[in-house]
């Protein structure tokens, strides 16, 4: 009888039944954790992406100049800070009360705009699809955007030291992560995380360098066509630009509602503008960048912002696109390239 319980309690069938399960409860349960601590993860990416900047600039220092890593470094962060000040000083009164302007005027040009639409039939169609109640909601929501955008940067504060964080001591944190990975695995784990940076430093270049197109663009447009509060049109287009597909929309709406207060004719020639300078940035600018930085399918950040967006709201929409490239590179190296060398 005991030899018969012992014999069954060794059977292969249930033992692997059982790894079988604990897999799957472990796995329920790094989910469960992985989806209440995922804003957590987006907000280490942006700090990852802040320090992944400071790295990058300081390496074009230190091709430049072949100065140490250190004095790159000093130079990066510094040159950034000293940019930005520089920045605040020349515009940052201006931007600030255009911003203010905006959000004050909102309102008001949302009602501007119903009574341009109602001047013709096909206005007054798209009015009929928005009943009083949520031309309100739609409107508050809107104007609260607007008025918190920089309150949301400034609530984010967090991000900022943690990217100092990992800027001044990379290795720590890279050392830690590989410190958790089997030691035949260290190797490649430490060529995994290089690829990701590399992949990312270069994305983040083309991203910066379309959003500063952007924003320069859209101010010489609006200047020449008489808009008014050009420099926070033209920052918000640029700042939005970060975000794709859902960004440029965002950007158009409040220079399109100046427009309107204007005509329908500038308006139109408003949203023609933002148009146009979409086509100019993702057919002609980020091929440009992506063929000599780093490429994305287009479906696949729709697919990411839909879902990580889903999972910790607007940081995960705006993070969508680096995620995806580590999701990419992790695949790639994990999965593809072993797959082919099996083969």
């Amino acid at each position: 009888m005991k030899d018969t319980e012992k014999d069954g309690g060794n059977d292969p069938a249930l033992l692997a039944f059982g790894k079988k399960l604990g897999l799957t409860a472990l796995l329920v349960v790094v989910l469960l954790l992985v989806r209440a601590t995922f804003n957590v993860f987006m907000m280490v990416l942006a700090a990852s992406l802040i320090a992944l900047y400071f790295h990058g600039l300081a390496d074009i220092v230190q091709r430049r100049t072949n100065i140490g890593r250190r004095w790159s470094m000093t130079i990066s962060v510094a040159g950034s800070f000293l940019l930005l000040l520089i920045l605040l000083f020349l515009i940052g009164s201006k931007v600030q009360s255009q911003v203010e302007e905006l959000s004050s005027r909102f309102p008001s040009m949302v009602e501007e705009a119903k009574g341009r639409l109602n001047e013709s039939a096909a206005g007054r169609k798209v009015l009929e699809q928005f009943s009083g109640d949520n031309a309100k909601k739609v409107a508050g929501t809107a104007q609260q955007f607007f008025s918190s955008t920089f309150g949301v940067l400034g609530d984010l504060y967090v991000i900022l030291f943690l990217g100092i964080f990992f800027t001044a001591s990379p290795g720590i944190y890279k050392k830690g992560i590989i410190a958790l990975v089997p030691a035949k695995g260290e190797a490649a784990a430490e060529d995994i995380l290089d690829k990701l940076g590399t992949k990312l430093k270069n994305w983040l270049k083309g991203k910066i360098f379309a959003m500063a197109v952007v924003a320069v663009l859209t101010a010489v447009s609006l200047a020449i066509i008489g808009v008014p509060m050009i420099f926070a049109l033209a920052l918000i287009a640029g700042a939005l630009n970060f975000i794709p597909n859902f960004g440029p929309i965002m950007a158009m709406v409040p220079a399109v509602l100046i427009g309107l207060s204007q005509g329908t004719d500038t308006a139109l020639l408003i949203a023609g503008i933002y148009v146009l300078i979409q086509v100019i940035e993702s057919n002609f600018i980020t091929p440009l960048v992506q063929n000599k930085l780093v490429s994305i399918p287009p479906a696949m950040i729709i697919a990411g912002q839909l879902i990580v967006g889903s999972l910790t709201g607007y940081l995960g929409i705006i993070l969508a696109t680096p995620l995806v490239l580590i999701v990419m590179v992790l695949v790639q190296e994990l999965y593809v390239k072993k797959k082919r060398r099996a083969e």
